[in-house]
């Protein structure tokens, strides 16, 4: 059974700013409090062979690790050496993939797993109505329906290459505890199930051999809780025999449906802390990750910042950081919310974008699909000019765009996102010299639109999208270069750049010429109200943004 030992950190978390020392007596008595609720949980992980002595030799190989340093795990040592890499810099534009066992129902989006054990959940009744009682019929049920019989990593790869993107990230294990990469701590993998193949590992594989950079995401923190509704009526969750896949199903301690709390709202706190046991697997699981496909990014989700996973972090930061660098390169986390110190690793805005120029590298991550992150059959979809505004947005405020694509359960790419993967790629084949290897201009641009409402910490929500206007222009640079690209194409042909009006400090020497590329030089005068330019009237692709080349010197 799970224990309900806990750790306690003691002082001031610096990314928080609550002590650590009241927290963690707190949670510890939430925790003790919680454990009859937690004892009908199921085990952490299936019993596969030898599970006990593999995790507890993995730990002791973290620790040897974090121990030698020269990252240690505390935050002013992972701050003062941690820096994101060039390459991550230069490449602007990587591809994300949802793709797992949820592919199969392919209803609403990629919670599925969790929903359709959620009574008054539209997944719920779907499952009913579909394929019966989930007693009957379980998630685990879905797993022989995956088998990705069409999956072609190579195919998959030439499809990224074509889109422009740099890098891929596929998520490894979802919050539904099927990983999707052959693991040693449990049988529910893709390796042993479903497919029966290492899907990670292939398109590590492909990836590299196609000279583009290899990442991986793990949701597992959320497993602790993801099933813990199906323990509320008669369903194979409580079955023991499926404790591998369905895990601790731990009750949250939230308010029902409080929408303060839901997903986080600021108040992790409150939810009921996971146990040593369940923090050990997560650990354990994490470094097994970094070591089998030593990849150059990994992404965490957001509930890696409840407040006992932050020794974790920590201990995590290091031991990736430590053994990326013995192998010749820097790895890159990249987290949200909480998670991590600022200065530690990367920061990423899920489904959003900042309101103005960080002075560190970022990311944005979003989907071509609007409602969900894996396939689900009747999404909507993104248009490629819409996609390419924003990632020269972006760009133009120091970040990185991370786009996501959710395939088939057979391993097919629906052609609405092939198709906007390869418009993409067509506008950055004629325009990819002011994103490529870029860095931002003394201001990010100008015009109106800030593309929806700021929340806390400058961050646009994604869902109150505003499209771009002729007035929105973005600026980067390279070497003796500006680019300035126009979000929307003016219909009079008209373009007024007001921040480069004639005398202006932003420019370190006098225009020698401008040229619209993909289609060559063009007229042009800076006058004390801005650089005015006439665009063609018979350019191509006036649906997309367009890019000015302005050289100096």
């Amino acid at each position: 059974m799970i224990g309900c030992e806990n750790r306690a950190a003691v002082g001031r978390n610096p990314i928080s700013g609550r002590d650590t020392k009241v927290t963690s007596i707190k949670l510890i008595l939430r925790a003790s409090a919680a454990c009859a609720a937690l004892a009908m949980c199921q085990p952490v992980a299936a019993e596969v062979p030898g599970y006990q002595a593999k995790v507890e030799a993995k730990l002791r190989e973290v620790k040897a690790e974090v121990a030698k340093g020269p990252f240690k795990p505390d935050w002013d040592s992972l701050r003062t050496q941690y820096r994101t890499p060039d390459w991550f810099r230069d490449a602007k534009f990587g591809i994300f993939i949802h793709w797992g066992v949820y592919s199969v129902p392919a209803f609403a989006n990629e919670w599925y797993s969790r929903n359709m054990y959620v009574p008054g959940n539209p997944a719920y009744e779907h499952h009913v109505k579909t394929y019966g009682p989930q007693s009957k019929f379980g998630y685990k049920d879905f797993i022989p329906q995956f088998r990705a019989e069409k999956f072609d990593a190579a195919r998959w790869v030439d499809l990224f290459a074509d889109a422009g993107a740099k890098y891929v990230i596929p998520v490894a294990e979802h919050c539904d505890g099927f990983a999707m990469y052959a693991s040693d701590f449990t049988e529910w993998d893709a390796s042993d199930m479903g497919p029966k193949r290492d899907t990670t590992g292939e398109l590590a594989k492909a990836s590299r051999a196609a000279g583009l950079h290899f990442g991986l995401s793990s949701h597992r923190a959320e497993h602790w809780w993801w099933y813990h509704k199906g323990r509320s009526f008669p369903s194979d969750v409580s079955d023991p025999k499926y404790a591998g896949l369905y895990g601790p199903a731990a009750p949250t301690g939230l308010p029902a449906d409080d929408p303060d709390l839901w997903p986080d709202g600021g108040q992790l706190q409150q939810w009921m802390p996971p146990s040593k046991a369940f923090l050990d697997d997560w650990m354990a699981r994490t470094a097994e990750l970094v070591d089998k496909y030593q990849p150059e990014l990994i992404y965490f989700d957001w509930w890696t910042s409840a407040p006992l996973f932050e020794p974790l972090m920590r201990d995590t930061a290091a031991y990736y950081y430590n053994r990326s660098a013995e192998r010749n390169y820097q790895g890159i986390i990249a987290y949200k919310g909480s998670q991590f110190a600022e200065g530690s690793a990367l920061f990423d805005m899920e489904r959003g974008k900042t309101d103005a120029l960080k002075l560190t590298p970022w990311q944005s991550d979003t989907s071509v699909s609007v409602h969900s992150w894996g396939y689900a059959q009747n999404d909507e979809y993104r248009t490629p000019q819409s996609l390419v505004a924003d990632l020269i947005d972006i760009v133009s405020k120091n970040g990185n765009l991370l786009l996501n694509v959710g395939p088939r359960a057979d391993g097919t790419i629906p052609d609405e996102i092939a198709t906007v993967l390869r418009g993409m790629g067509g506008w950055l084949k004629v325009n990819g010299e002011a994103i490529y290897g870029t860095r931002p201009f003394h201001y990010f641009g100008e015009g109106p639109t800030k593309s929806g409402q700021v929340r806390v910490g400058g961050q646009v929500e994604e869902s109150a999208r505003k499209g771009f206007v002729p007035a929105d222009i973005r600026f980067t640079t390279k070497g003796d270069t500006v680019y300035a690209l126009g979000l929307a194409w003016p219909q009079d042909g008209e373009v007024l750049v007001k921040t480069l009006y004639k005398g202006t400090p932003y420019l370190d020497a006098p225009i020698k010429s401008i040229e619209l590329l993909g289609a060559g030089a063009i007229d042009w005068e800076q006058t004390p109200t801005g650089l005015r330019v006439k665009l063609p009237a018979n350019a191509a692709a006036k649906d997309y943004p367009y890019t000015l080349k302005i050289r100096v010197r």
